[in-house]
């Protein structure tokens, strides 16, 4: 899986991973960090810590529902959207209002003024997302 390879290339790169701390993505992106032993966090839509994957080390309790979305993209210097959910549009816009760079595998394309917006940077493979997010972060 793709979010599985993402997560153990920023291990290998000494990145924390931060995500919403669940299932799908956010679980194959945290077990893949946990493979090369790097650090997660899981930024929890609910109150209970419970709710999270095992592959999270840091839980973080919110009780913000899909308000939560804003405290992940904030919590990094640069964002990589994978797949397709509505969490991950909300995350790429909100991240996007904060002026962060958003690499993008295979996931959302977003048209603005009937013209494709090239806010997303597109990765072809998680190698390439990686690289490009950690090189975006140092430019920040």
């Amino acid at each position: 899986m793709l979010a599985e390879e993402v997560g153990s290339l920023l291990a290998k790169a000494n990145v924390t991973v931060v995500c919403g701390g669940q299932e799908g993505v956010m679980r194959a992106v945290c077990k893949g960090a946990k493979k090369h032993g790097g650090t997660t966090i899981g930024i929890l839509p609910g109150m209970d810590s419970l709710d999270s994957n095992e592959y999270v080390d840091i839980p973080i309790c919110t009780g913000l529902g899909n308000g939560r979305n804003l405290l992940v993209t904030r919590a990094g210097k640069s964002v990589i959207a994978i797949g397709g959910s509505y969490g991950t549009l909300s995350e790429i816009g909100l991240a996007l209002s904060d002026s962060k760079s958003v690499i993008g595998l295979n996931t959302w394309s977003l048209l603005r003024d009937e013209h494709l917006d090239c806010g997303i940077i597109v990765a072809n493979n998680p190698e390439e997302a990686v690289q490009l997010a950690i090189c975006q972060a140092n430019k920040k």
